[in-house]
């Protein structure tokens, strides 16, 4: 019964990557960048309580899982870099958006070293943020809306 669970896990998995345009170096790349925010993250709020996202700084379940719901609609917007990719003259939406995610999830992860004490580079700030700069504004409609 076991393997028969995780052979249909490991089928589902890999129904999921394919439709993210399979397991290459940029989903890689964005995986782990995600992944290291995510813990850093965690870390900041639960060890330093250094948390802006919550009123005490603390470790709060509902913004925890806030922040997994953003990361699967950075999942999501990649399956549709994919899509539109399959697309003629497609091909470089998807890693495009990985790259974004990925220089917008490095620049989170360095805030969250920075509330935890751990120096780092200058230049490896400037090289996220030239990255994003790159894949355009990167505002939420919302965020939009704040500012006009």
């Amino acid at each position: 019964m076991q393997k028969r669970i995780l052979a249909l896990l490991a089928a589902a998995g890999g129904v999921v990557i394919q439709a993210l345009g399979g397991w290459d170096g940029a989903l890689q790349g964005l995986v782990a960048f995600m992944a290291a925010d995510y813990v850093t993250g965690l870390v900041v709020a639960g060890v330093f309580r250094r948390s802006g996202k919550t009123e005490g700084g603390g470790l709060e379940s509902h913004a925890g899982f806030l922040g997994l719901v953003r990361k699967g609609g950075i999942l999501l917007l990649v399956f549709l870099g994919t899509l539109l990719d399959s697309l003629p003259g497609g091909g470089f939406v998807r890693p495009a958006v990985c790259c974004f995610f990925m220089a917008n999830e490095g620049l989170s992860i360095l805030e969250n070293l920075g509330l935890m004490g751990v120096p780092y580079p200058r230049f490896l700030r400037d090289m996220l943020e030239s990255l994003r700069e790159k894949g355009g504004a990167g505002e939420s409609p919302a965020e939009e809306k704040k500012e006009g």
